[in-house]
């Protein structure tokens, strides 16, 4: 079997209509007119438990094509094609890839099929585009410089134009999710999986640069993933293969690692990606953030105010399988405060182990539907909540290392 990882997707809960009062035209006896319920509760309204439970999914799904038959597929989800696989546990989302990855006309065809294989709900289709060292699509895209080089400019503007710029690409696809960009500080010089994926080691000019990439972004009309909270900027183990421990007292952690992550919030970051970390000053149960109901709710969304969608790093990382099963991890991320499931190692398990904690209570309805309703609601402001947009072949091959873009990636390298 292929082993693949990635390290690298606003919303809230919808309220209640006020009560109507009567008025001397309306009777007493006649029901008050209601608010109209919003386009996301309307959805929601409509989806069952399993449907629900999978919005939470976003598997890597194995072909060049939505029918595209695979003994990766049957081995793993059974189901032969990536078109059965989304429709059999109602996924919410998928990511992308090299092996996904052959010619523009191809992702294109991917991406509209894995659309129309939805049946319901768009999907969020997602990828690791960084640029520099993390770029899942470079074989299509624009080879811009990544982040250590923008950081080195100290040019936001360029920061906010390459987000842009890599968003139209990748929006020209049908890929709607960037997992981007990196949010930690690089403070370790042995730090082996982040190094120049960061903008840099100041937490200041790291903040915003970040800032910036999340405008950029969202100028391109896509979704982005601040990654990775609360810090992987200070380790010297790679979580792909061990349990980094972060050693930062809560001063520290307010003082370095912190920053980016306000600022990307502030920016109006769409997601923000877990890390799969020990914390001992910030969560001393020893599990990582990933499963960490104090650093998922405790610290994003309680303490820097995040409403958006909490995405785990992938499940199948060494990092977050160190003391429990498949299906427990993906439980146990969802009671911390996890929406996004990213790459289940087990995609049968995760599903049916958050499908049967709802209906033993263990996972509340009430904590189900606040999450597909800021997955929900991310789609929505994205523009993909009721209809998927169809890319365009043709459209792609303009926007695909356009002279323009070319021009900005020579730029930030000059």
């Amino acid at each position: 079997m292929i082993a693949l990882t990635a390290c690298g997707g606003g919303g809230g809960s919808a309220q209640t209509a006020p009560p109507v009062r009567t008025t001397p035209s309306q009777s007493p006896l006649e029901s008050p007119p209601q608010a109209k319920a919003s386009p996301v509760a309307r959805v929601l309204s409509k989806m069952s438990t399993e449907e629900k439970v999978g919005q939470l999914l976003m598997p890597v799904l194995y072909g060049t094509a939505a029918d595209t038959v695979s003994g990766e597929n049957q081995a793993r989800y059974a189901a032969q094609t990536p078109a059965k696989v989304v429709a059999k546990y109602h996924l919410g989302g998928v990511i992308l890839f090299p092996q996904n990855v052959k010619s523009v006309a191809q992702v294109v065809g991917l991406t509209n099929g894995l659309q129309q294989s939805a049946k319901g709900v768009p999907l969020l289709i997602g990828t690791d585009q960084e640029n520099g060292l993390v770029s899942r699509m470079s074989a299509l895209m624009t080879d811009f410089p990544g982040a250590a080089e923008i950081g080195a400019t100290k040019n936001l503007g360029l920061s906010r134009a390459v987000a842009k710029a890599t968003g139209d690409e990748l929006r020209s696809l049908g890929v709607n999710l960037d997992f981007a960009p990196v949010a930690d500080v690089n403070v370790n010089p042995r730090n082996p999986v982040i190094g120049r994926r960061a903008f840099g080691n100041d937490p200041k000019k790291v903040a915003k640069m970040v800032a910036a990439a999340v405008e950029g972004f969202g100028d391109a009309k896509i979704a982005s993933t601040a990654k990775h909270f609360p810090g992987h900027g200070d380790t010297s183990v790679d979580s792909h293969t061990g349990l980094p421990v972060i050693k930062h007292t809560k001063a520290e952690w307010e003082r370095i690692d912190a920053p980016p992550f306000r600022a990307a919030i502030g920016a109006g970051v769409d997601a923000v990606m877990s890390a799969h970390i020990v914390f001992p000053k910030l969560d001393p149960s020893g599990d990582p953030a990933t499963l960490s109901k104090p650093i998922l709710t405790g610290l994003l969304r309680e303490k820097l105010g995040f409403k958006g969608v909490i995405s785990t790093d992938a499940l199948n990382m060494a990092g977050v399988r160190k003391k429990y099963n498949d299906g427990e991890i993906a439980v146990r991320a969802v009671l911390a405060g996890a929406d996004l499931l990213l790459m289940p190692n087990d995609l049968p398990k995760a599903y049916e182990a958050v499908l049967a904690a709802v209906k033993s209570g263990r996972i509340s309805k009430e904590r189900l539907d606040q999450s597909v309703t800021r997955l929900l609601t991310l789609k929505q402001n994205r523009g993909l909540l009721t209809e998927a947009p169809v890319a365009s072949a043709k459209t792609a091959a303009g926007v695909l290392r356009s002279g323009e873009h070319r021009k900005l990636a020579a730029r930030v390298a000059r």
